[in-house]
């Protein structure tokens, strides 16, 4: 039976999926912030190449991206797995859509002063929706 303490371990970090959902769906940078580690990075690989972008790169593109929201699409996104290293870590599998973009992240959140954030993320273009 779960303890208290990992009760609240595991709202807290459904509670960041659910800022990281918003932020995105969004483009709302205050929340972007909440939920990323000032110091965490995005990999990717494509055509045999591995991308790594610092998220200062990624904060740029979400400003400069129209939001799902404004253009009135529905908002599209589970959780699919996670992995709970400790208490106070954990990987969470996501899938998103973003304007006609199908996403699934791989999320490394660790817990620190008592806040859930993105460390790292590993994402991956699933499936592009015809317009």
């Amino acid at each position: 039976m779960p303890t208290n303490k990992a009760l609240l371990s595991h709202r807290g970090l459904f509670d960041a999926v659910e800022t990281y959902f918003n932020a995105l769906y969004y483009c709302d940078l205050e929340l972007f912030d909440q939920v990323f580690h000032p110091a965490s990075s995005l990999f990717d690989a494509d055509q045999d190449d591995v991308t790594v972008d610092p998220i200062r790169d990624y904060r740029n593109v979400i400003s400069q991206r129209v939001s799902p929201a404004s253009k009135g699409q529905e908002r599209e996104d589970e959780i699919i797995m996670i992995d709970w290293l400790s208490s106070d870590c954990a990987t969470v599998k996501v899938r998103l859509r973003i304007h006609d973009n199908i996403f699934v992240d791989h999320l490394c959140f660790v817990r620190g002063q008592g806040s859930w954030r993105v460390v790292a993320k590993l994402w991956h273009l699933e499936e592009v929706m015809p317009s």
